[in-house]
């Protein structure tokens, strides 16, 4: 069994595997790494140009587009290792960005999962979106980042460069014990894409394991490969996603937020009208719709999850509203919040 198995799923992105495999090749190579791509269904010949320019690559390919979260599951059901990285087409690595996180995982065994400092590849001294220097959520399920809140993006000065301990860490660049991966039963198909990674890092959590964020190894990220930030259909599947991982995994006489949560969700169906963003407004209204299709479903799963031992950590649960401290407060940045863990 190789020690470690880095995965980039592919869904037509033949041009991200042209611009950046050639890094992740580059700052990559050992002896007990792998290097897989797991081709999602691609129709623009990828698994073909793949397999003429880069004769290393172990390639796996899948017979249609699962998401995500499909996508994956089906992948690393496949692919032995000790550890895995999920890591999305288009980053650009470093040189020597695997080493810190294996070198953290492997120094305790408590810890599940951990991710780089996620750096913006067009405003290189910028964290990037999705994940930052990494993830948290309020007690209402809303996510936000060390170095980013919402829109707020800070700039890189070197105030997130310790080791933490976080709440989630980003699905663009995930490493995970494999056995921890297996154990949860990997991510829940049904969210298709987004949220999932958080999905499974509270699962993880809620059974006694940590998530850190190592910013020793460093990544840039371009994001918006597959869905641009504000398109309706990520509009749907964030909204969705979260009131299904709210219900899931929220510990138990705490399901009085999800109403909570419906009601901030509808403020936003208010906000998307003033700015006429009718796409996004509708959005919110369907994912709600959906929410509530799937939820006998949703309680099935909770009520596996809550009969099974726990020994939940809740580190990483902003005990606040960070759309009230963002919103009206004006707390811009992590560093202003009054974080109790």
């Amino acid at each position: 069994m190789t020690k470690l198995a880095i995965v980039i799923l592919n869904w037509n992105g033949i041009d991200f595997l042209k611009r950046f495999v050639p890094s992740v090749i580059q700052h990559s190579a050992g002896d007990q790494t792998e290097i897989w791509i797991a081709d999602n269904g691609s129709e623009d010949g990828s698994a073909v140009f793949l397999k003429k320019e880069f004769a290393g690559l172990r390639i796996l390919e899948l017979d249609c587009n699962y998401g995500f979260a499909g996508g994956y599951n089906r992948a690393l059901s496949q692919i032995e290792a000790e550890y895995y990285i999920l890591l999305n087409s288009d980053i650009e690595v470093t040189n020597g960005w695997t080493g810190p996180m294996l070198r953290l995982l492997e120094s305790d065994q408590a810890v599940a999962a951990c991710m780089p400092k996620i750096m913006d590849l067009n405003f290189r001294d910028h964290f990037e979106y999705a994940g930052a220097a990494g993830g948290f959520i309020d007690f209402l399920g809303y996510p936000f980042c060390r170095g980013r809140i919402f829109e707020s993006i800070e700039k890189d000065t070197g105030q997130y460069d310790d080791e933490n301990e976080v709440f989630w860490a980003s699905g663009a660049c995930l490493m995970i014990r494999a056995g921890d991966w297996h154990a949860a039963g990997g991510f829940d198909e049904s969210f298709f894409a987004h949220m999932e990674e958080i999905d499974l890092c509270w699962r993880l959590k809620n059974s006694g394991k940590k998530i850190m964020a190592c910013p020793s190894s460093v990544v840039f990220h371009l994001g918006g490969g597959t869905l641009p930030r504000y398109h309706p259909k990520k509009t749907f599947l964030n909204f969705r996603n979260s009131l299904l991982m709210l219900v899931r995994n929220l510990p138990g006489g705490k399901l009085y937020l999800v109403p909570v949560r419906l009601f901030f969700d509808w403020l936003s169906v208010v906000k998307f009208m003033t700015t006429f963003s009718f796409g996004n407004m509708m959005a919110v209204l369907k994912a709600h719709l959906d929410f509530f299709r799937l939820l006998p479903r949703c309680f099935k799963i909770r009520k596996k999850l809550l009969s099974a031992g726990r020994n939940v950590n809740n580190y990483g649960i902003y005990h606040r509203s960070i759309v009230f401290d963002f919103f009206l407060a004006g707390k811009r940045y992590f560093t202003s919040l009054k974080f109790k863990g």
